[in-house]
Formats: C-alpha cells, sequence, structure tokens
C-alpha cells in the first residue's frame, strides 16, 4: 500500500502498528490523489469551516505549528527550510482503508477490483543504498543548555510554568529514498500515530506515539504526552524499574498534570458545561525506545460545533507548547532558531460523518525533495524542576530511533 501510495503527487499513509486502545477507530489507511484541496494563507479558520462544511466526503491533512500566528495574532520570522503550508486538506481520489483482516477500498475514479490489483503487483523495491547525509546541530549542546538556564529564569519569574523547547538537527544536500528511510523508522520505533505524508516534494515521515484530537460522534479526545525515560530492553527487572521511576517521578508527574489543566481549559471551550473529565492520569505506555506518561481528557461537544472552532480553541497542542499558552508561545519564537512547521502541528483525517483523529507531529523526519534539505525537531517540558543536562540527554533519546532510521545515510556529529 505504501509503495503504491508514494508513486502519487499527494497521499496520506496513517498506521496504527496494531497498538491496542478502544479510542483507535482506523487501523491503516492510505488516501490519494486530490479531487479538491484547500489551502489558504488569510482568514484561514473561516475559510477551513467553509470547506469542511461544504465536504461530505473523506478530506486528510495537516495543520503546521504556525497556524498559531493566525489563532493568537503571533509573528514568525525563522526560516522554514521544508515548506509545507500551514494548512492543507484534500479530498482523495481513492482512499484504502485495513480493518480486521479486510481491505476496504473506495474510489471516485476507478473500479476497487482494479485499484485492488494495482496495489498488489506494486513493486516493493528495497533500496540498501548508503547516501551521504551529513547531519548537523542547528545550535550547539553549549547554546541548547544556555537557553534552559534563561528559561528556568523566566519560570522563576513567574513568566511560564512550562515550556516546551525544540532543537534542530539538520543535513544539507540530502539525498534519501523517503519510503525506504519511513519503514526503517516505523521498523525501529512502531507506534500508533505513524505517517507516510507527501505534498510534491515535500515528505513527512512520522513514528508519533501521541494524539492531539479526536472527534468520535460528539465526544472529543485528547491525549497529550508528557514524561518520558529509556527503556533497557535487554534487562526485563532493569526496565520494570525503569518504569517505576517513571511514574513516580514528581518532575514528570507535574509536567504532565500542568498540561492536562492545559488541555481541560482548551476543551472547556468547545465543550458542554461539566462534561470535560479526566479518563485517565498518568497512564504509563510503553514504546520500543521509551516509557512515557499519557493522560486522557475527554469533552462532549457543544451542538453546532464545527472543526475549525474546535482547531481555533485546542491548536497548538498544549503538551508542544506549555503553559500558560499565549506567553510560552511567544517565548518559543524568542529561543528557537527554525520555524518548526509541519513540527509540532498535526496530521489526520476527516470522515463523511464528520469525525476526526489527527496525532502530534513529533519523533518525525521532514524532507524537502527538490532541495535535498532534511531535519528533524527534537524538545521536551521545561518546568522549575529542570536539569539542562538531563533535558539535552532526553532530546537525543527522543532522537535514537530517528538516528538509526538514517544510519547508513548519515554522518551523526559526536555531541
Amino acid at each position: 500500500m505504501l509503495n503504491w501510495a508514494n508513486q502519487f503527487n499527494i497521499c496520506c499513509f496513517l498506521d496504527n502498528h496494531h497498538y491496542p486502545s478502544h479510542y483507535q477507530t482506523i487501523e491503516c489507511i492510505a488516501a490519494v490523489g486530490a479531487v479538491k484541496i484547500f489551502t489558504a494563507q488569510n482568514n484561514i479558520l473561516e475559510q477551513l469551516n467553509e470547506f469542511c462544511t461544504n465536504n461530505h466526503d473523506w478530506l486528510f491533512g495537516h495543520l503546521s505549528y504556525d497556524l498559531k500566528n493566525e489563532i493568537a495574532h503571533l509573528q514568525s520570522a525563522h526560516p522554514d527550510p521544508i515548506g509545507f503550508p500551514d494548512v492543507f486538506f484534500f479530498q482523495p481520489e481513492i482512499v484504502v482503508q485495513l480493518k480486521d483482516a479486510r481491505c476496504i477500498i473506495s474510489s471516485l475514479t476507478k473500479n476497487p477490483e482494479t485499484v485492488f490489483n494495482e496495489i498488489i503487483n506494486t513493486s516493493v523495491i528495497a533500496d540498501g543504498a548508503s547516501y551521504t547525509v551529513s547531519i548537523q546541530p542547528r545550535i550547539t549542546k553549549q547554546e541548547y543548555l544556555q537557553t534552559i538556564e534563561r528559561l528556568l529564569k523566566h519560570i522563576l519569574r513567574g513568566d511560564c510554568y512550562e515550556i516546551n523547547l525544540c532543537q534542530e538537527f539538520y543535513a544539507e544536500n540530502a539525498l534519501i529514498n523517503p519510503v525506504t528511510v519511513y519503514t526503517r523508522l516505523t521498523a525501529v520505533s512502531p507506534t500508533p500515530f505513524a505517517a507516510f505524508y507527501k505534498l510534491d516534494n515535500t515528505y513527512l515521515l512520522c513514528a508519533s506515539p501521541e494524539r492531539y484530537i479526536q472527534r468520535k460522534g460528539n465526544q472529543l479526545i485528547s491525549q497529550p504526552i508528557k514524561g518520558t525515560c529509556k527503556r533497557e530492553l535487554s534487562d526485563a527487572a532493569a526496565d520494570a524499574v525503569l518504569k517505576a521511576q517513571l511514574q513516580q517521578s514528581e518532575k514528570d508527574r507535574s509536567e504532565n498534570v500542568m498540561i492536562v489543566d492545559l488541555v481541560r481549559n482548551d476543551l472547556s471551550r468547545v465543550c458542554k458545561e461539566g462534561t470535560v473529565k479526566v479518563a485517565e492520569l498518568f497512564g504509563i505506555y510503553s514504546f520500543p525506545q521509551v516509557h512515557q506518561l499519557i493522560s486522557t481528557i475527554s469533552g462532549e461537544l457543544d451542538e453546532g460545533t464545527g472543526f475549525a472552532d474546535i482547531i481555533k480553541a485546542t491548536f497548538p497542542m498544549g503538551s508542544m507548547t506549555g503553559a500558560p499558552k499565549l506567553k510560552v508561545m511567544q517565548l518559543i519564537e524568542q529561543y528557537e532558531k527554525t520555524k518548526r512547521g509541519i513540527y509540532s502541528g498535526a496530521v489526520g483525517y476527516i470522515n463523511p460523518d464528520n469525525d476526526f483523529d489527527f496525532n502530534v507531529v513529533i519523533r518525525s523526519i521532514l524532507y524537502n525533495a527538490a532541495d535535498r534539505y532534511l531535519c528533524y525537531l527534537v524538545g521536551g517540558g521545561i518546568t522549575f524542576q529542570s536539569d539542562p543536562e538531563k533535558e539535552y540527554a532526553e532530546c537525543l533519546l527522543k532522537a535514537a530511533a530517528i538516528q538509526t532510521a538514517l544510519r547508513g545515510y548519515d554522518r551523526l556529529p559526536v555531541i
């Protein structure tokens, strides 16, 4: 399915890698071709609301982090070398779903049986080439540590409680096969919100473990992640100790509950009074490289609330900003060096019943094939309890799967 989808100029391939969850509705889905597209630079949400209201089919696409400039009346002056638009949605020509050992194909232009035969006859080309991709940090480790120290002063002054700081690692003149790298990435780190997303020459290769927001009927669900520790896969007893330490960590629980409060506040703007609840607090979930604390917040949606209204109330997601949201977005712009673009944004779908599900774009490789620019961003939540050295180590931990996926392609720096 993935190799077949990649033949199209526009495609979105979403895979949950069989993670068990009663919230999950899509196992694996591919959307290709574009019958209609939506993108805009001004009055984005107003136009998006109209586009979604007039559409009664599947829509796939993304929200860039920099949509916050319209929502919160902010500006961004940093460079954006990847070039995804702030918002993009498309009505696909063909949708292919895998569900309970069934393949469900719907198409506006082709017989589904023809599509099925095209998929199963698509060649899967193994690319074992070792291209040279020289990864380097946008800022030095010392600059990162100094920035953390400055942010801690902001926290002590009461400017904010928690702030998510990200740094970029990048390569110029990079030449890769995006399908191969995505396959390597998700083999090393299979996650419930993985995405291969292509708009012409721009690619997102995403191994995200985090849900931004889901709608099922009149229910909204958000599942922010805050709190991370490494795994010790060679020693089950040591791994269990690390997992227990994370669950009991005062610093990580403090990080998590701050964002839970922020998400509760966001959902309350579009949900019926008294319906916003924390279904799970400090749930601990294990992924191939890390254990993480995940909380689940839900609410009953107000009648007549459109998709764009929900986005305006909840975006960007609190786990990628911090609190209070407006102030930390201003500080992020002040201290980071690159536009986040689609990173810290969301990729997902809206189905014909107006239900939707969107991930948080993290643990991802971004690639502009035309300009041969490749990058990935990693970061974490900074609170008054943060230790700069440990925060830097957490960044490298979160980048481990990406570095493994690029190995054979890259010359990684000694950090």
